[in-house]
């Protein structure tokens, strides 16, 4: 019987914690870094710790999708007292396709808490300087969208709008063929907090 989600996310908490603590060792660090002043500045000891779990986390994934083992964790979205319980792929997991419908499926939701929740406050399209945006846009990114995400503040909403591969959506360097609109619902000019 394979290991669930939550089995998989203990073993490779173990396995970091015990490449922390020198019990996992990888001899080959040299070959695995093209840098060696980044090398010599890390150090022998911190390279193998690092590309030991690296190297475990990889096999780890490898067994999802030998498997099909999702790698989706539900958690908590509270705002103006009312609650949502939202799926991530989880930080140390890989996303396999169910992952990805699973994403979908939950989009309608998360926008009928969203619209629930922004009465009477501006949208702002998050970015280093965040810009007000009208609902129209929200809704052209929403209608581009795969799927969507929610994080809050105590007086803030964000709505990530996404697209891709769910592992690299958040990241720059994905983008066009993954990404995340991120609209942020604020009474004012949104703070600097970066969620």
């Amino acid at each position: 019987m394979p290991y669930t989600t939550q089995q998989l996310i203990d073993i490779l908490d173990q396995e970091l914690k015990a490449a922390w603590r020198g019990e996992r060792v990888l001899l080959s660090t040299d070959d695995r870094l093209a840098n060696p002043v980044v090398s010599k500045a890390i150090g022998a000891d911190k390279l193998s710790k690092v590309f030991a779990y690296q190297d475990f986390r990889a096999q780890i994934h490898q067994y999802q999708r030998d498997h099909n083992i999702s790698g989706l964790v539900w958690h908590p979205c509270t705002f103006k007292e009312h609650t949502i319980q939202l799926p991530e792929i989880h930080p140390d997991l890989t996303a396999i396709q169910a992952d990805k419908v699973a994403l979908a499926a939950a989009k309608a939701s998360i926008l009928q808490f969203w619209e629930a929740s922004i009465d009477g406050l501006r949208l702002w399209a998050a970015g280093h300087e965040p810009v007000e945006i009208d609902p129209t846009q929200v809704e052209a990114y929403i209608q581009e969208a795969e799927w969507a995400d929610l994080t809050a503040t105590r007086s803030e909403l964000y709505l990530g709008l996404c697209w891709g591969n769910p592992k690299e959506c958040y990241c720059d360097w994905a983008y066009p063929e993954s990404g995340c609109h991120r609209v942020i619902a604020a009474v004012a000019e949104p703070s600097d907090i970066k969620v």
